[in-house]
């Protein structure tokens, strides 16, 4: 009986190499490395194998986005397996093997004594045992799982970012906290949360023994409120003013929930008190948060504020090449250039419009990615950018910001308390419509070479002034609605 036991568990063992062999090529070598590498097959009995997980928190993830891969793949290979679980199991760092500790010890157990019929049961009980004192002891529920795919070598870095990009570097690479809080803001979709998951993939690649918690603002709160209705803010508040690092993402969204706001503001001071680093994220300066209470602003903006500018046309650019070279897609100049001068808005579009081209070349037999059959794949979403935003009401809008009249905007006046909105209405055209530098030119009596001159203009001047990069960011809102 014990040398049968040993031959099933060399057996699975050799399966769940074959599994990972094929599981690292479906899924690429940064994800595997980031949430399969540390599985290690457990027990087995009546059909059912369970899986070992480091923490609760990866459980999940695993769970939600390979099970039933990890599943189809084991059935076909093995047919005796009905079912896999997933159980939450501490690895120590010993451990050298394909099996955990306590999968160890189970082969000691066969190696030296009889085998019981239920052998395999015994190692499922003995693990979920370890599981739970574990769970208690490491509770990650509060945070949520980070996207392998969010990490500083994917993050391309340009004029606009690059002094986020900076800030987020050094916090991540210093032991001890240099700027508490962290305050990152920008738009929808311009890389606030790939910085945050970054700095919290690094940390972890560091020092894996920091406990860190990422959340959004609206999970705080919903822990809070959740923590109030069954009495229990005790261990609320133990669990999280207990952590290395705190980071909350979209912090805007507490605006107008008083009494969230004032426990964010208590567990906010503690951290703060004993050295522990936090990070926020908002769509909005710390002073400009609607909803928010002085003094909590003004905690939110005691440390570094580091905001993240609308992308400009070279970085536009970088990131279509970095993701077409993560991908393995060979894209040509003109559709990239295209793109990248079209796409305006944010980093998600502009990949969610790169994925669309990819995925009908792909579809269809490998056809080949062209500038027409570009255009034509996207000529929706073209429609829409040209429908939301014309020049006519970008005119209009910057007008009335800067108590104008369109009619001197489009006139020959110099002055600089025309030319600047004249510029950066421009440059607002160039952003967020489709039309051509000569089509915009035409609609302000001029040259194409002057609106160009504008946008190269603004897009420095919003680097160098914190006041205008404001105005044209407010400016960008209304316009997009």
């Amino acid at each position: 009986m014990a040398e049968e036991a040993i031959d099933t568990i060399n057996s699975v063992q050799d399966q769940w190499g074959q599994i990972c062999s094929q599981l690292k090529v479906e899924v690429g070598e940064t994800a595997f490395d980031s949430w399969l590498k540390p599985l290690t097959p457990g027990s087995f009995a009546d059909g059912v194998m369970n899986i070992c997980v480091p923490t609760r928190f990866m459980r999940n993830w695993v769970i939600a986005h390979y099970s039933d891969r990890i599943h189809k793949i084991w059935e076909k290979k093995n047919p005796e397996i009905r079912q896999v679980n997933f159980v939450v199991q501490a690895v120590q760092e010993e451990s050298k093997g394909l099996y955990n500790p306590s999968c160890r010890s189970l082969l000691k157990k066969i190696s030296s004594s009889p085998a019981p019929q239920n052998i395999y049961q015994s190692g499922v009980n003995s693990i979920i045992a370890n599981t739970q004192e574990f769970s208690a002891n490491n509770d990650q529920s509060i945070s949520v799982p980070l996207n392998p795919q969010y990490t500083f070598d994917n993050f391309v870095v340009g004029k606009t970012n690059e002094f986020a990009y900076a800030a987020a570097r050094k916090v991540a690479e210093s032991r001890n906290v240099s700027f508490n809080p962290l305050f990152l803001y920008s738009g929808v979709g311009l890389g606030k949360t790939h910085l945050m998951h970054a700095i919290a993939w690094h940390i972890k690649q560091q020092d894996p023994s920091r406990n860190i918690v990422y959340l959004s603002a609206e999970k705080f709160m919903y822990k809070f409120v959740r923590a109030l209705r069954y009495k229990d803010t005790t261990a609320f508040k133990e669990q999280f003013r207990s952590v290395d690092v705190l980071m909350v993402d979209d912090v805007q969204f507490m605006g107008g929930k008083d009494t969230t706001q004032e426990e964010f503001f208590y567990t906010f001071n503690s951290l703060i008190e004993e050295g522990r680093q936090i990070i926020i994220s908002a769509d909005k300066s710390p002073a400009d948060l609607e909803g928010i209470e002085n003094r909590l602003k003004s905690r939110l903006g005691c440390g570094l504020v580091a905001d993240i500018h609308p992308t400009d046309f070279d970085l536009r650019m970088g990131i279509l090449e970095n993701k077409a070279r993560q991908l393995g897609i060979e894209l040509p100049q003109k559709v990239s250039e295209f793109l990248a001068q079209k796409i305006t808005s944010n980093i998600r579009e502009l990949e969610g419009a790169l994925r669309r081209v990819i995925a009908h070349s792909q579809l269809l037999s490998d056809k080949e990615i062209t500038l027409d059959m570009t255009q034509d794949v996207l000529k929706d979403m073209l429609r829409s950018y040209d429908k939301r935003t014309t020049i006519d009401e970008i005119q209009k809008k910057v007008a009335e910001h800067f108590n104008i009249s369109v009619k001197e905007m489009q006139s020959s006046r110099r002055a600089r308390t025309v030319a600047r909105p004249r510029q950066i209405a421009m440059y607002l055209a160039k952003q967020l419509t489709s039309r051509s530098l000569p089509e915009i030119g035409r609609k302000f009596d001029r040259d194409h070479t002057t609106v160009m001159h504008a946008v190269r203009k603004v897009e420095e001047l919003i680097l160098e002034d914190a006041s205008l990069a404001e105005n044209v960011d407010a400016l960008r809102r209304v316009l997009e609605g």
